[in-house]
């Protein structure tokens, strides 16, 4: 079986390639090789390499530069993954799609299930679930969704290395307490999506997948602080405290709760999430070589 990565940078693309299986054919696309704000770049790359099995897990990421670049959220999050999806309709080949808990508003206090009501805040969520509906009308048989939120890694920039950088540098610190979620390890999520190719899991529809527990992001700050500390990768620590998103102002709007239920992609794969501490623990080990 014939596979395309699209991402070959970003922190999942380089997770999928760390735990790649053996196969006869395995491609990673990269930007300066496909654009996907140009859609005929990606109906290019498609012809050329005429993938039986797609795993997108590039996107427009950028949540506040969306608010003043709509167009072009909306062509990579939109526009590049209708191509992805008539090409997978066209071909009897199967994509799987990586989107985002920013689908929904936050206004619930337990967690979402992949078919409830959307309600995206910002013009990212907005993407993303254009996208999601683009995909699911042009190849409903062939096309699995997969949201995830809170994602890091050793790779990039995300909000586990920027703490541990601020840490370092800083006397103390305020996270925001009052927004929700679940954190995802980048290398476990692509353990799964590689299980589900080479299980030949595939289903089509909606899934959700984050590591396993909701907590703030100031837990989180103050649990990367603990075990960084724990193996070395801090020698001291410092204050945090909590602050209000009010107190911490951006230009895109964030879900106040945007815990994922994984119960259906769990069911499916017969694996539980790993608790999200102990993901937290594997990732730090690794960047600590």
């Amino acid at each position: 079986m014939s596979i395309l990565v699209f991402g070959f940078t970003g922190q999942l693309a380089q997770s999928l390639r760390d735990t790649k299986p053996d196969c006869d054919q395995l491609d990673f696309v990269a930007r300066d090789q496909c654009d996907l704000a140009e859609v005929g770049q990606v109906n290019a790359i498609l012809e050329q390499y005429k993938p039986e099995f797609i795993i997108n897990s590039a996107a427009y990421t950028s949540v506040d530069r969306a608010e003043e670049e709509s167009e072009l959220a909306h062509l990579v999050n939109r526009r590049a993954i209708q191509a992805m999806a008539v090409h997978v309709h066209e071909h009897d080949a199967k994509l799987i799609h990586v989107s985002t808990d920013f689908v929904f508003d936050g206004a619930k206090t337990s967690p979402y299930q992949p078919g409830e009501p959307t309600g995206p805040l910002g013009v990212y969520g907005s993407s993303k679930l254009a996208g999601e509906l683009v995909a699911l009308k042009a190849a409903p048989e062939s096309t699995m969704i997969i949201r995830t939120s809170w994602l890091y890694s050793e790779y990039g920039n995300n909000f586990v290395k920027t703490m541990l950088r601020l840490m370092a540098e800083r006397d103390e610190l305020g996270v925001v307490d009052d927004q929700l979620g679940s954190p995802t390890y980048a290398r476990g999520f692509a353990e799964v999506v590689w299980q589900i190719v080479n299980d030949e899991l595939f289903s089509p529809g909606i899934y959700h997948w984050t590591d396993a527990g909701g907590i703030s992001w100031y837990e989180f700050a103050v649990a990367i602080q603990e075990e960084a500390r724990e193996i070395g990768l801090l020698k001291g620590g410092i204050p945090i405290k909590g602050i209000g998103t009010s107190d911490y102002p951006t230009l895109a709007e964030r879900p106040a709760y945007s815990v994922l239920d994984n119960g259906k992609l769990a069911k499916l794969i017969g694996t539980a999430p790993i608790p999200w501490r102990d993901n937290l623990k594997r990732m730090l080990l690794r960047l600590a070589g």
